[in-house]
């Protein structure tokens, strides 16, 4: 079926007065009631801030709008040892950012990798950059586990913060928009349900079989379902080639499995942060982050209210997400700011009561958890644990449909995707005479450094992708 005639209208942000107007495509059948005026989202411009409070503070208030464990675009050199090169060009990691509008995608049925129907399905998305004649110039950046769609630039210009990969995307930068039509899209069932700014079909939307939520009715998601929405948009712009598909972490997953499942599509990916599979070390890694949800006594099964959802489940999910993105030596260094001890008198005189750097964390996971939904977060830890590069029997079967020239980023200090995970790709890759390269992000920041710190590897990212593979070493 060609989806371009289910192309939908696009949502555009106003830059002089602030609220949403909607504007009819070319080949769009249909414009959508105009959504409400929504706030910004709620995020703090991280500023080189040499007071390690005021730093961590401002890092974790990010995590609230963008990550698994944050994002920041402007990062002091305190968050870590390593720094982009000195070749990189200063414009490419400071120059302004770009002005980007949220669109919309939809599909009047859906069938899952599993065999099921989901109808009305909707996404949000972004585009940066120039599309060429020849539709030969497009990068597709995939998203991570509690991110979104809105990878650079800012809605408004008043925006606090631009998306959390502006570092990396834009004009002149590794990932430059002067030469790539870049395009990012929100996946199904996405983390933040109730972010305004965020377009998705998950468990929170409502069945027009039933007129109600989904709730647990709706299909279980894979990555591959995500490929292939993402795959359905770029047939509807009648493109059917792309020069790259970058990720990070779960972004990480889509972008192998495009490789896997589109070999003929994809000349060249990169996987940062990421992973081949979910091995099962990963696999019951990820069931811990759904139990805190199922035990919460507001749960009831998934069948729940936005006004009574479980939302100190939620919380206590987003608590452990978030430590296990990042490293003790991070936790330790915001103990200290925070004066935390191990004899502190609230914990020594209540069994209720916690220490500071507990609070600290809860704190800043139930603030998150206000855009998020508890279901959503079910079924992207399902669809991780899910996957494996071209969802066949095994990795190798996986890797052996792969053309593409591949790099691999993990992180060293990563405890949540492992550096193992990326390396057993790259080397099942290798193995098979593929062209593959891995480079390493060296900071303390673990899991984090792909979001926060990657401009640390944009050097190799902008050669791979000018295909100067000896620049990269």
């Amino acid at each position: 079926m060609n989806w371009k005639k289910t192309l939908a209208s696009t949502l555009v942000w106003s830059k002089s007065k602030g609220i949403n107007k909607l504007f009819k495509q070319p080949g769009s059948q249909r414009v959508q009631k105009q959504l409400a005026s929504a706030n910004l989202v709620e995020v703090y411009l991280i500023k080189k801030q040499r007071s390690l409070v005021g730093l961590f503070a401002t890092l974790m208030l990010t995590l609230h709008c963008q990550s698994i464990a944050g994002v920041s675009d402007d990062t002091s050199p305190l968050l870590s040892s390593s720094k982009a090169p000195t070749s990189e060009p200063v414009s490419s990691l400071s120059s302004a950012s770009l002005m980007v509008e949220k669109r919309i995608f939809e599909m009047p049925h859906f069938t899952t990798f599993g065999g099921k129907q989901i109808k009305n399905v909707k996404v949000g998305w972004e585009a940066y950059g120039t599309l060429n004649d020849a539709k030969s110039n497009v990068i597709l950046i995939t998203h991570y586990f509690s991110g979104s769609s809105h990878a650079a630039g800012k809605y408004d210009e008043n925006d606090p913060a631009p998306g959390y990969w502006d570092s990396i995307i834009g004009p002149g930068k590794a990932i430059d928009t002067d030469r790539f039509y870049v395009i990012s899209v929100d996946t199904l069932a996405n983390l933040n349900a109730y972010d305004p700014h965020v377009i998705t079909t998950g468990p929170t939307s409502i069945n027009p079989d039933t007129g109600k939520p989904y709730g647990l009715d709706f299909p279980v998601v894979t990555i591959r379902d995500f490929v292939n929405v993402q795959k359905a948009l770029l047939e509807s712009l009648d493109i059917s080639k792309l020069y790259a598909v970058i990720g990070p972490s779960m972004g990480s997953m889509q972008a192998i499995d495009w490789a896997s499942a589109y070999p003929d599509w994809v000349e060249r990916m990169i996987s940062v942060i990421g992973a081949g599979q979910s091995d099962a070390w990963t696999t019951a890694a990820l069931e811990h982050w759904a139990t805190p949800i199922t035990l919460d006594k507001n749960w009831n099964n998934g069948a729940y209210s936005k006004e009574q959802a479980p939302l100190n489940g939620l919380a206590a999910s987003l608590m452990l997400i978030t430590q296990n993105a990042l490293t003790p030596s991070f936790f330790n260094l915001t103990g200290n700011t925070l004066g935390y001890k191990n004899v502190e008198s609230a914990p020594l005189n209540d069994i209720r009561q916690s220490h500071s750097i507990v609070n600290w964390l809860r704190e800043r996971a139930k603030t998150r958890a206000k855009s998020m939904d508890a279901n959503h977060l079910l079924y992207l830890v399902r669809a991780c644990q899910l996957f494996v590069a071209g969802h066949q029997g095994n990795l190798e079967q996986g890797l052996a449909s792969i053309k593409a020239k591949t790099l691999f980023i993990p992180a060293q200090t990563d405890l949540l995707l492992m550096p193992y995970l990326s390396q057993s790709a790259h080397q099942g890759l290798t193995s098979m005479n593929n062209d593959s390269t891995l480079v390493t992000l060296n900071g303390k920041l673990g899991h984090l450094e792909g979001v926060t710190n990657v401009s640390a590897q944009a050097q190799a990212i902008r050669q791979f992708l000018e295909n100067d593979k000896a620049a990269m070493q």
